[in-house]
């Protein structure tokens, strides 16, 4: 199926239920990792809030609280390189596990600021979760702990992720035709 979004076209790279049940695969290790823990997970917004949905409800047996945190690089297709923090981290993460969503790390620039500004809050430890991972445009070395699914150096949209805030709905993750 292809779907049109402003002026690209995008057809189906991965389907619902594959990326429902790699989120599961992953709630699962998550649950292992942080049994009888307390874990802060805060979502990159905007396009994290449909993959930390989905993955907060997959995860068993841990203590959850949830928050938000919204940054951006990007303009249409591409990254900026410059990141700019909009909604601020919670006040006290001293001491806590954070687990960090995201819908996609491709360049890794917002997530090495991200995780820049939370080391300098003291906290227990930092996981990173992301759905989508692009190791041929990753410039840094730190570890994504969860990943669902390594793509090619390619645009997608759907399950949270946008073209210019368009096909954040879609139910399924859609590459650039």
């Amino acid at each position: 199926m292809v779907v049109t979004l402003k002026d690209k076209s995008f057809e189906v790279y991965l389907k619902e239920t594959e990326i429902r049940n790699r989120l599961k695969e992953i709630g699962t290790q998550i649950s292992s990792d942080f049994k009888d823990e307390d874990l802060l997970v805060i979502g990159v917004l905007n396009g994290s809030f449909i993959v930390m949905a989905d993955l907060c409800r997959e995860i068993k047996g841990v203590s959850i609280q949830t928050n938000f945190l919204k940054i951006s690089s990007y303009s249409g297709t591409q990254s900026t390189g410059i990141v700019k923090e909009v909604i601020g981290l919670p006040d006290d993460l001293q001491n806590k596990n954070i687990l960090i969503v995201e819908d996609i790390v491709d360049t890794g620039v917002s997530m090495n600021y991200l995780l820049h500004r939370l080391e300098n809050e003291n906290p227990k430890s930092i996981s990173i979760a992301t759905l989508l991972f692009k190791p041929e445009a990753f410039r840094f070395k730190y570890q994504l702990h969860y990943v669902g699914f390594e793509i090619p150096n390619k645009f997608v949209v759907g399950y949270g992720l946008d073209y210019d805030g368009l096909g954040r709905e879609l139910p399924e993750i859609y590459q650039l035709k």
